[in-house]
């Protein structure tokens, strides 16, 4: 089995260093996805070491603070955590900037990946243009949903590699109940009433790397890339749900 943790993938889990050894095929990529274009995702962060590894995704809360998933960051350090906004390659262009402060949530578990759900402030704010701009973030809870977006430079097939060019796939949203009733029973138990599901067709989805990145709905991040099935495989994709979490989120990063 491949936990999506999405890091849909063994990729983030390594540099990150942040799920036991038996959820390190737990991360997330996007496969069937197509190059996103200039100012198509805005709020798009990539998380990198300081060597300059990609190794989850994210997006932008505000001019100081991004938003990721707890098993991007729990053990990370800021001084090999920094945040790039603006690009679309992996290899030129973006805005890095170093991170000053990590906050996972109190209730994040590596077991149940409930609550899988972090914040991080950089050093230096973000400079806001037509390819750097925070990201609206849902308030109401969203029970399903057609033509919702996910984005991230996860791998591109699995086993594969990461792509250059940022990825973005068309999904759809569907209901808690029809999400656990396609899982089975021990993986249901990790879709909580505070995760959101996407569904797509065998061959579209998400995979390692891709951890962390938002799922947007009309314009509004409704998940956070959490975990799945590798890769691709017609499983539900599982995000840590933005609307249940918001409060947590504009009172860490205001």
């Amino acid at each position: 089995m491949f936990r999506l943790v999405v890091l849909l993938g063994c990729v983030a889990a390594a540099l990150a260093g942040a799920l036991p050894k038996e959820y390190t095929d737990w991360e997330g990529y996007i496969v069937g996805g197509s190059n996103a274009g200039e100012g198509q995702f805005p709020y798009q962060v990539s998380l990198r070491s300081a060597a300059g590894a990609h190794f989850c995704g994210g997006s932008i809360v505000n001019n100081q603070w991004a938003l990721s998933a707890a098993h991007c960051t729990v053990g990370r350090t800021t001084a090999n955590t920094f945040v790039v906004v603006g690009a679309l390659l992996l290899n030129a262009g973006g805005q890095s900037h170093q991170s000053n402060l990590i906050v996972n949530h109190p209730g994040y578990s590596s077991l149940s990946l409930a609550n899988d759900i972090s914040v991080i402030r950089v050093a230096t704010p973000f400079v806001f243009n037509a390819n750097v701009a925070p990201v609206a973030l849902a308030s109401a809870f969203l029970e399903s949903g057609a033509g919702a977006q996910a984005s991230g430079w996860g791998q591109t097939s699995h086993p594969g590699s990461l792509p250059n060019h940022l990825q973005w796939v068309n999904v759809d949203i569907i209901t808690l109940a029809e999400c656990r009733s396609r899982h089975s029973a021990i993986n249901a138990a990790r879709v909580h009433d505070n995760t959101i599901c996407s569904s797509s067709p065998t061959g579209i989805g998400m995979c390692m790397g891709d951890s962390g990145g938002p799922l947007s709905h009309n314009g509004v991040q409704q998940g956070i890339v959490s975990w799945g099935i590798a890769c691709a495989q017609g499983f539900p994709d599982v995000f840590a749900r933005v609307s249940s979490h918001r409060d947590w989120i504009l009172s860490n990063t205001n």
